[in-house]
């Protein structure tokens, strides 16, 4: 360790506002501080939840545990039976050049699917 590149160590005395004095080691000749643990509240027993804006409210809300809930059966009720109606088709009127509208029902209108032949090598 180098002797030149540390700072010299003195035995200090603190003082705070509240009128308390104790002595302590730094490298400054007089420490002068606002608070200290004679006057601070956490110390004192005198702290107060700051609750600014109802943050400490909210985090308790968020963090709660939450309730059980619990569903009650459902209840099937037997409904009566309607008969189904027949659907009925669609028509489509085509206008055609000289000639009165045709009708085409949608099963005649779309083409039928036409698949390719494959060709089969020659023997």
């Amino acid at each position: 360790m180098k002797a030149t590149i540390h700072p010299e160590m003195h035995i200090v005395k603190v003082h705070c506002q509240c009128g308390n004095e104790f002595m302590t080691r730094s490298v400054k000749k007089e420490l002068r501080v606002e608070v200290c643990s004679a006057c601070h509240p956490f110390w004192t027993g005198k702290q107060r939840l700051m609750d600014t804006e109802g943050r400490v409210d909210k985090f308790n809300r968020k963090y709660a545990p939450k309730p059980i809930v619990v569903k009650a059966p459902k209840v099937v009720v037997d409904a009566p039976m309607v008969a189904a109606t027949p659907k009925k088709k669609k028509t489509l009127e085509r206008k055609t050049s000289g000639k009165a509208g045709a009708s085409i029902t949608n099963e005649t209108k779309a083409p039928a699917k036409v698949t390719k032949a494959k060709k089969q090598p020659q023997a």
